[in-house]
């Protein structure tokens, strides 16, 4: 049985990437790309799983910066997703998979990309121990989400401007209950610290956190422990 959350993204899908670009005036694009920067400086290996990659926008970016990965896949629950990165300048094979339980043996990427996914999760550490499963010892995982806010300005954003606008943008180009459920998983989900603190008692270590745009949302670049 297809759970509502996965059945929503299938629906979405063909406007999720103008959406994207439009709700967050395009910086959603410039945060992938800082995140990619980062990575490179790491100078990390050449085997590269995008979780929760969607329409494999992050993917995209990914090789534009750090070049064609040896080993690369684009996975995501929703078959609909995956079908929206047909066309997309990406090696990664697209592979449906659940997050929680992923079909590949231990320490196979040395790259995970996580962009806006975590907070989809049934369980955020249970998904973090999986992703520590599959990445080699010394291997990055790069967390681009929205936490839960806790700033003033944070605050304000999520539980009153949010609402307001992001549902209404949602309905007329898209759906409506879809764009709601993106406010409310943001207001349910950890605030960054306590992300951070979980990480680190699954297998990582915290290389740096840095906020996006006043910290509507966080770039956080984990190591997983040798």
């Amino acid at each position: 049985m297809i759970s509502p959350v996965r059945k929503m993204f299938d629906e979405i899908a063909a406007r999720y990437d103008f959406l994207n670009h439009t709700l967050s005036c395009f910086q959603d694009i410039l945060w992938r790309r800082s995140c990619c920067r980062e990575i490179k400086r790491m100078n990390p290996g050449k085997r590269l799983l995008d979780l929760c990659g969607g329409t494999g926008d992050f993917a995209a970016t990914y090789e534009k910066f750090n070049g064609k990965p040896d080993v690369a896949v684009l996975g995501d629950f929703s078959y609909g997703m995956l079908k929206g990165a047909a066309g997309k300048k990406t090696v990664a094979s697209p592979v449906q998979l659940d997050a929680m339980k992923m079909p590949f043996g231990d320490a196979s990427f040395d790259v995970i990309l996580n962009g806006f996914g975590m907070r989809n999760l049934p369980d955020a550490e249970g998904g973090l121990r999986e992703s520590a499963r599959v990445l080699s010892p010394g291997g990055y995982l790069q967390v681009l989400e929205f936490f839960s806010p806790r700033g003033v300005f944070n605050k304000f954003f999520y539980k009153r401007l949010a609402p307001l606008f992001i549902p209404v943008l949602g309905a007329f180009f898209s759906k409506r209950d879809a764009y709601e459920y993106l406010v409310n998983s943001v207001l349910r989900f950890l605030p960054v610290d306590d992300f951070v603190a979980m990480a680190e008692s699954n297998g990582f270590e915290l290389v740096h956190v840095k906020p996006c745009f006043f910290g509507v949302a966080f770039r956080v670049l984990l190591r997983r422990r040798a």
